[in-house]
């Protein structure tokens, strides 16, 4: 019943105007998109219901919908609708609503908790709502006040930040073994207590290192959390923000730290993370040093507890590290080259929707050595060959042929 959700949302916007300790987070995401300003990166109060929000939100017309109703009223010369009436809105709605969508919307269950006749829980309502940081509007609003200063602009071209809700990598699509799941599980419980862990003074949590050989789910991992944690993405090539002028390194790690605690909650991912290791060793330049002491620095005062970012880096050659950055991090994930029964499960993944007479297991048993990037090359050149020859099923010849033009690569890779 549409007339409900269009209700829903005008009695929602009143609420909020009424209830102004509430936040964005008591927004049910839907309707919270409908009122990012991108001016200030804020939802602002009070909220004003137009007719063209009403069609966005239902894909009705909310003038010959509400025409009916004595407790709404609609402002011809703006558009604007409003419930002039509360506790009648309020009553029709509760008569014609289910108590489970109410659930659904933290302002509304508020709202309706001290109802006699209600049994709904604020706090399960807030636990079930998406916070403001997974919505792409709020990234995009607090980026575009981030552009208006000139140091916090020159930040945004070191780093790239991505939605949560942008994100095309989930956990239902990598493979993870039970360590790295308990870790992230984690890290998931301290997002989620930051309060209590501040009270308690447990501060030194939330830097992960991650290490293995490229293509082994470092990138997606990170990627796969901030689509779990509803919180963007900060990605940084350790290559990138060092300049040719190697006063300038010290200083876009510094900006890069700093962007971070100003994108709040996040997730930093620091990829490369050896390549200072690297070139410190190759280079006792005191600017080289100094660039590394700022970094260690950095990682020093940032963590999850007080800043809301969690930091992980990633690193193809661990070896490369010494113990001054190992020091800096509180867990370390290893990502290994996949065995037999961890090849098995990837390709599970990664075929569960392909159609085709294969045996995964024999795929598995062929592939030693592949790491799951491998594995993805092999499907994705099964069937594209197979798209070529006019089939959309793929055979187990396809893959085997796939396999031995991978390895080649591989080969040809190794010899580089």
């Amino acid at each position: 019943m549409k007339t409900v959700d269009i209700v829903e949302l005008l009695l929602t916007a009143e609420l909020y105007n009424r209830y102004e300790h509430l936040t964005e987070d008591d927004l049910p995401k839907k309707i919270r998109k409908l009122f990012w300003n991108h001016g200030d990166g804020k939802i602002q109060r009070p909220l004003a219901v137009t007719l063209e929000h009403i069609k966005n939100y239902t894909g009705m017309d909310g003038e010959e919908t509400l025409k009916d109703l004595p407790f709404i009223d609609i402002n011809r010369f703006n558009g604007q609708c409003r419930i002039t009436v509360l506790d009648v809105g309020s009553k029709w709605y509760l008569k014609n609503a289910d108590v489970e969508k109410i659930e659904l919307n933290p302002v509304l269950a508020y709202h309706y908790e001290n109802y006699d006749s209600v049994e709904v829980s604020y706090a399960r309502a807030r636990e079930k709502n998406l916070p403001k940081e997974s919505d792409r509007e709020w990234l995009s609003a607090l980026i575009s006040k981030l552009e208006e200063d000139e140091d916090t602009s020159d930040m945004l071209k070191l780093v790239k930040v991505v939605s949560p809700e942008d994100v095309r990598v989930t956990f239902d699509d990598i493979v993870l073994s039970p360590e790295q799941r308990e870790e992230i599980s984690k890290i998931e419980i301290a997002i989620r207590n930051r309060d209590y862990l501040r009270e308690i003074g447990l501060y030194d949590i939330g830097k992960l290192l991650f290490i293995g050989p490229p293509g082994t789910g470092k990138t997606s991992t990170a990627r796969a959390l901030s689509s779990k944690l509803f919180i963007p993405l900060v990605e940084v090539k350790l290559s990138m923000i060092t300049s040719q002028y190697l006063g300038e390194t010290s200083k876009n790690i510094e900006r890069v730290f700093e962007l971070a605690k100003k994108l709040s909650p996040c997730i930093l991912f620091i990829d490369e993370f050896d390549y200072v290791a690297k070139t410190r060793t190759s280079d006792e330049h005191a600017a080289v040093k100094r660039a590394v002491n700022t970094l260690l620095k950095a990682i020093d005062e940032i963590n999850l507890v007080e800043d809301g970012v969690l930091l992980i880096a990633a690193t193809n050659h661990p070896q490369l590290l010494d113990q001054a950055a190992w020091r800096r991090f509180d867990n370390v994930l290893e990502f290994p080259i996949p065995d037999l029964e961890l090849r098995r499960k990837i390709l599970e993944k990664i075929l569960y929707r392909v159609k085709g007479d294969f045996d995964i297991n024999r795929v598995a048993e062929k592939t030693d050595g592949f790491t799951g990037a491998d594995l993805r090359l092999v499907v994705r050149e099964a069937v594209l060959s197979s798209l070529l020859n006019g089939k959309k099923e793929i055979s187990q010849a396809d893959l085997e042929i796939s396999i031995e033009d991978v390895r080649k690569r591989l080969v040809l890779r190794g010899g580089d």
